[in-house]
């Protein structure tokens, strides 16, 4: 896609939500399904399919990233997106992009061996442009990039997670359901 057709799609996007502010309001879905014994996992996203498994020292089979490596590829992707979008609207040439990602974790937390947060207890990048634009305006897309990325916004800030496990036995009637447990 050119800069020209993604300053227009942001441009359209734009108008859009400023006519009809209700359509602000989107929800994103994704599924996922485990039917093995093994740590392979296949998330159904808009048709598209993911595959996600856990490294071999982790006791996965190392046939696809584990979901922490896909949370840093969503960081990096989701600033590469907002970078291309940003710098379309304004004008800004911009040639390739890359941003790596990396995160720490305690895996003391995740094994329950110790009071430890699970997940990450930080994460950090670089962004790597390539371009002709002075180093003011990649400062200005910077900046609206750091404020506008929703995937670093969220991971920045606590949000409310909620959750419920329903418990189905085979050979059960569809819909015959039991909540287990329910966070909020």
């Amino acid at each position: 896609m050119s800069d020209k057709s993604i300053k227009e799609s942001v441009e359209h996007l734009i108008a859009t939500v400023k006519s009809n502010p209700k359509l602000a309001n989107s929800v994103f879905r994704a599924s996922t399904y485990s039917d093995n014994p093994g740590f392979t996992v296949r998330s159904e996203i808009r048709g598209f399919t993911v595959h996600i498994d856990e490294p071999r020292d982790l006791g996965g089979s190392d046939t696809a990233p584990n979901p922490v490596e896909l949370l840093l590829s969503a960081l990096g992707g989701c600033q590469e997106i907002v970078y291309r979008a940003f710098a379309a609207v304004l004008g800004v040439d911009i040639q390739s992009i890359e941003v790596h990602a990396k995160g720490n974790i305690d895996l003391h937390g995740f094994l329950g061996l110790a009071e430890v947060p699970a997940g990450f207890s930080s994460i950090s990048f670089t962004t790597r442009i390539v371009s002709s634009a002075s180093p003011e305006s990649i400062s200005q897309l910077v900046k609206l990039v750091e404020k506008h990325c929703p995937v670093q916004d969220t991971l920045a800030r606590p949000i409310p997670v909620s959750g419920k496990v329903e418990l189905l036995h085979p050979g059960d009637p569809a819909g015959a359901v039991e909540i287990i447990a329910s966070s909020v």
